[in-house]
């Protein structure tokens, strides 16, 4: 039998990780959010690179 998760999206699934991950460090939220801009802006100019290609 699987999990919700299991059949869950891979984006969901990564979202999923990616928290665990986080909150596993004890790291502050402002930190978390800073770090997750970047990573978010960094992806977005990969996303934008292959849209021109």
């Amino acid at each position: 039998m699987s999990t919700p998760l299991e059949q869950a999206p891979t984006h969901v699934k990564l979202a999923v990780d990616l928290i665990m991950l986080l909150e596993e460090h004890d790291l502050p939220a402002e930190e978390v959010m800073a770090a997750l801009e970047i990573v978010r802006s960094d992806f977005q100019k990969k996303l934008n690179n292959q849209q021109k290609t």
